[in-house]
């Protein structure tokens, strides 16, 4: 392609609506354009990306066995209902698209497809002879995010690879979920990322165990923690650890202290002269359940430590049929304005102990009238503890569980795992943290979709059935931002070799120049002839301007027919290190050849 007919249009200056490099450098370099909050036009350059990822996403697919085809983006609702996740992606969550048409039924655009495929499944699928079976597609999804932002990365329509499989016993689910591992672990190779695999939360997708792929960058949302011996990793959302060991209590007995002013931990421990982990602080939650009951939730937790809100959620959802509900809409730190709702008094905030009175809460049909008190393993062992009184400015010291304060029925696993924690398997390693961006999710869904919906075969031995499933997604476009999140310089973007757009760029420093302008004519027919995709910039611009456009734009290797003609070479310059080299012209093709393959080997 030559530049001067292509839609080619970079900026100087950073667009005051990108956060992160790589949204700004995406933006600069031409690559794409915002239309609307979160939505964005993929251009020219950035369709061949993206092109590149879905190529190589398609062949480790196929190489699995896999089956491609395409799943309608516009879903009925009573599919969803059928699977229990319509109020979860409408209300909870709120991440779903949803629309009456003019029969006035509800639809939906899809955020993913589980219920789409497992009624494929339900309809088409009659005996255990037609399983395993894995199919997938590449196709655009939509998600209304609350705070569309980092341009591809969270945006409300991207491009996705999402896959699933159904069998008829656990055993099958786990190979194809270990193939899926590979794959993706080669699809990131091959795309040349740097990269970790992790263990995740299964989130609103559900089943029994799932696994992130993070591209590690420092722009990423999310944080992992790992062990240098490789043998642990995962999302912060579900790591384990050990806690540092409590300090000896300095209190031998119970008693009550006016504590004035004291209404954090570390404020607390500083004016008690105590360490925070013999405190037992006592944190405050609002749960709203899919069957409109708002519960109060309690957990006393380890003083040094905090609630892991999505580890509590899942504790949560655990407890629903507590209270004739199926899952958790909301989860929420009451504020004063909620608190109004349903307090029938003011409550002790900064002060409350584990047996905060039931009378606190107003009885209503729509508030539970208990709190639901948890307690966090950390607390548990806890003796000759500090705590609140339940009095604002006043607190108790040299508490114990069973004597003063009875111990929660309820005993959970909440807190959030940090950097420096011993790790579980080897207490010798100590947890180390990485920021990374999660481009790929595998999970085991089990029977979750298939039950609820009906979704059976007829076993060898007559029975029906239900799929036992797995759900595999690859964030295609999210994947290519990533790529220049994690690799870029004060110059542009650097693209690995196998998923740039192009391979080579030739750069005519002057175009008046007779013989510059035939010899790059000449390589730019070779090269591409010989499938090198080279591009060639004719355009009547300065050096200078070209030289900056190849930098940002990031094309692998630069071509510059320029002084070294003369002694029948040309400049080639190496986007990931500067690197010059002056090359004879008749065998820049085979050079340029050895130094892709060894790229993208």
């Amino acid at each position: 392609m030559r530049l001067s007919q292509m839609l080619f249009v970079t900026l100087r200056e950073d667009p005051a609506e990108a956060e992160i490099p790589s949204h700004k450098l995406l933006l600069r370099a031409g690559y794409i354009r915002r239309i609307g909050s979160g939505i964005y036009a993929y251009l020219p350059l950035m369709w061949r990306v993206l092109k590149k990822v879905s190529q190589i996403v398609r062949e480790e697919m196929d190489a699995t066995g896999a089956q491609e085809c395409l799943l309608p983006q516009l879903q009925p609702a009573d599919l969803w209902r059928e699977s229990g996740r319509w109020d979860t992606y409408t209300q909870a969550e709120g991440i779903m698209f949803a629309m009456t048409d003019r029969q006035q039924r509800e639809l939906g655009l899809g955020p993913t497809h589980e219920e789409v495929i497992t009624t494929i499944a339900k309809d088409m699928i009659r005996s255990y002879r037609q399983l395993p079976l894995h199919l997938y597609q590449i196709q655009t999804k939509f998600r209304d995010e609350i705070r569309p932002r980092f341009g591809l990365m969270r945006g409300r329509e991207f491009i996705m690879k999402d896959g699933y499989s159904f069998h008829t016993n656990e055993e099958s689910l786990k190979k194809t979920y270990q193939d899926m591992a590979q794959a993706y672990s080669n699809m990131l190779r091959r795309s040349g990322l740097q990269f970790r695999a992790v263990d995740a939360d299964s989130g609103a997708i559900g089943g029994s165990g799932s696994q992130e792929f993070m591209v590690l960058a420092e722009a990423g949302e999310d944080e992992v923690l790992y062990t240098e011996d490789g043998q642990y990793a995962a999302n912060v959302e579900k790591a384990v650890s050990m806690p540092a060991d409590a300090e000896p209590s300095p209190f031998a007995t119970f008693e009550k202290r006016e504590t004035p002013g004291t209404e954090t931990i570390d404020k607390l421990c500083k004016f008690l002269k105590c360490s925070p982990t013999q405190v037992v602080k006592n944190v405050l939650y609002q749960a709203v359940y899919d069957n409109g009951i708002t519960v109060l939730v309690l957990v006393s937790i380890r003083g040094d430590q905090d609630v892991n809100q999505v580890k509590l959620l899942n504790e949560l959802t655990k407890l629903a049929g507590n209270y004739q509900a199926k899952t958790v809409l909301f989860l929420t730190v009451p504020d004063a304005e909620a608190q109004r709702k349903w307090a029938a008094k003011s409550l002790p905030l900064g002060y409350m102990a584990p047996d905060v009175a039931d009378d606190y809460i107003a009885g209503s049909k729509e508030v539970n009238s208990k709190f639901l008190r948890l307690v966090d393993r950390t607390a548990v062992d806890l003796t000759n503890f500090v705590t609140g009184s339940n009095e604002s400015g006043y607190h108790v010291v040299g508490a114990n569980w069973n004597k003063e304060f009875p111990l929660p029925a309820t005993v959970v696993g909440v807190r959030t795992a940090k950097k420096g924690d011993r790790a579980v398997h080897n207490p010798e390693q100590t947890l180390q943290s990485a920021r990374g961006i999660e481009v790929g999710h595998i999970f085991q869904l089990g029977t979750k979709y298939s039950q609820a919906m009906g979704a059976t075969y007829t076993s060898e031995q007559g029975e029906e059935m239900p799929f036992i499933m797995g759900c595999y997604g690859v964030g295609v476009s999210r994947l290519a931002q990533s790529a220049v999140e994690q690799s870029y310089d004060k110059d542009g973007i650097i693209w690995p070799v196998a998923i740039a757009p192009y391979h080579a760029i030739i750069s005519i420093p002057n175009i008046s120049d007779a013989q510059q302008v035939e010899v790059a004519e000449k390589l730019y027919a070779e090269l591409n002839q010989s499938g090198i995709e080279t591009l060639l910039d004719d355009r009547d611009e300065r050096a200078g301007v070209k030289f900056k456009d190849a930098d940002l734009i990031g094309i692998p290797y630069r071509i510059v027919p320029g002084r070294s003609l003369k002694a029948g070479k040309v400049e080639v310059v190496e986007r990931a290190n500067h690197k010059s080299h002056e090359i004879l012209v008749d065998e820049v093709n085979s050079t340029l050849k050895q130094w892709i393959e060894a790229a993208i080997s």
